[in-house]
């Protein structure tokens, strides 16, 4: 028997935004793009991690009623969910590359209990770290 955790779910405000932020700016890679009706299954992979995917999904229908999910859409814009870390060789250099491709940082590396790290946000308010362990 075979099991493990293929997909993790990340509320986004708008889809279309997010699969330009994830895609065009990260540079992640679409796994599934798949419509039914007003919903959307959309998730993407980093390159370097195919078995994994991460699933930017807008809080709607069928899984929420109207109110919840226009309390996760403040949420989420809020900065509120934990942030998503990304492990990097080299912090400044990928903090260097994204803010080529346009990602506005949070925060710029730095170095401090013996890692280097910097912050950014996706258009939805997601925050992520990226993270260079033993610098």
């Amino acid at each position: 028997m075979s099991e493990a955790i293929q997909v993790i779910g990340l509320y986004v405000r708008d889809q279309d935004e997010a699969y330009d932020f994830y895609v065009g700016k990260l540079g992640f890679a679409v796994h599934t793009d798949q419509r039914n009706g007003d919903y959307r299954w959309l998730t993407v992979q980093h390159p370097q991690q195919p078995d994994f995917q991460l699933g930017l999904f807008r809080p709607q229908a069928p899984m929420h009623d109207p109110a919840t999910a226009q309390a996760l859409h403040e949420l989420v814009a809020k900065g509120a969910m934990p942030p998503l870390v990304m492990a990097v060789d080299d912090c400044q250099a990928t903090y260097e590359r994204l803010t080529a491709a346009g990602v506005e940082f949070t925060q710029e590396p730095i170095a401090r209990y013996g890692n280097v790290d910097a912050n950014f946000r996706d258009p939805s308010g997601n925050g992520w770290k990226i993270i260079e362990a033993g610098a």
